[in-house]
């Protein structure tokens, strides 16, 4: 099967998530409405009442998240991950991604452990590398340093997701020897590391340009339409004549009606961007770097003797691959 073919069949996931970050967001709003206006009737509370909503909201969602996580997430890498090793999926995708979440739910929930573990290992490595940024260069190296760190953990999300396929294809191993496998062998090859950033940053910031651009444009129209309400939106930005401010670039941006208006497009331009850059467009080249990364396994399964290559850059995964023994 081809990427393509791979992608529209496993696309369902992708669709029935959204519609749940959705419904989430309005669940989470009207949890907060209402905490508002309950405690603001009865207490004159409202801003406290708001907080607890949302704290309530938070702590439902996190946990209902989880189980979205098992079932759409891991469902739809558990299909990728079949269509690209065998060739071929079922009529009805979405009921055998779950009938394959349900076979491994033990071996899965060991793997999002796990996957915390991953992350902070390269977290760890993306401080570091900040921290050296900073040193060198003062704010200037340690913005440098913090972009870097950003990309790592770009990469370490697209990482963790083929560590993920890659548990599915490890059907008779454990979720901690499979996990070590998947993350060794992402920085193992070289080659497949080079396509994989490629195809990742690549793609990412072709649909930025691409589909932010176009929502940039749209709402910088639509705001641009109510200049006295930036104008007065500024104006909460100007703090008296002389007096410090900790970021001088950021303070000059809010503080001008017109920067304020670019500032607040990008932002929205951002946010739906990213919205429908999770949705529809990260699955696809989650495909691609995921053909790469088990076409890669497949030719050559990491082994112990691999994992020391990681230990020695990170104690946390060091302490990781101890388990196996």
């Amino acid at each position: 099967m081809t990427n393509k073919e791979i992608y529209k069949k496993t696309l369902c996931f992708s669709i029935r998530r959204l519609v749940f970050d959705i419904i989430s967001l309005l669940v989470l709003a009207g949890l907060a409405v209402g905490g508002f206006i309950i405690a603001e009737n009865k207490f004159n509370k409202g801003p406290i009442g708001l907080v607890i909503g949302l704290v309530v909201g938070i702590v439902i969602l996190a946990l209902l998240t989880r189980l979205v996580s098992y079932i759409f997430k891991a469902g739809q890498i558990a299909m990728m991950t079949r269509g690209i090793t065998e060739g071929s999926l079922p009529d009805n995708v979405y009921k055998e991604g779950k009938r394959a979440v349900k076979e491994r739910f033990a071996t899965i929930a060991g793997f999002f452990a796990v996957t915390a573990a991953i992350k902070g290992i390269f977290t760890q490595i993306g401080r570091g590398i900040t921290s050296a940024g900073r040193a060198i260069g003062g704010d200037s190296g340690g913005a440098v340093g913090s972009a870097i760190s950003t990309a790592i953990n770009t990469l370490v999300a697209y990482l963790c997701d083929c560590c993920l396929g890659w548990v599915f294809y490890r059907k008779e191993k454990g979720s901690v020897r499979a996990t070590c496998e998947g993350a060794v062998l992402f920085f193992k090859h070289g080659k497949t590391l080079a396509k994989n950033m490629g195809r990742i940053f690549g793609m990412s910031l072709v649909s930025l340009l691409a589909i932010g651009g176009v929502f940039f444009g749209i709402f910088y129209l639509i705001f641009s339409s109510f200049p006295r309400a930036f104008e007065t939106l500024a104006a909460e930005f100007v703090v008296a004549e002389g007096a410090e401010v900790e970021s001088r670039w950021l303070y000059d941006i809010l503080s001008n009606p017109k920067t304020l208006v670019i500032a607040v497009a990008v932002v929205a331009g951002i946010a739906i961007w990213s919205v429908i850059h999770s949705a529809f467009i990260r699955p696809f080249i989650l495909t691609g770097v995921l053909r790469n990364y088990l076409q890669s396994g497949m030719e050559e399964v990491p082994t112990e003797e691999a994992f020391a290559s990681l230990e020695r850059i990170s104690p946390k995964f060091a302490k990781l691959s101890k388990q196996l023994d």
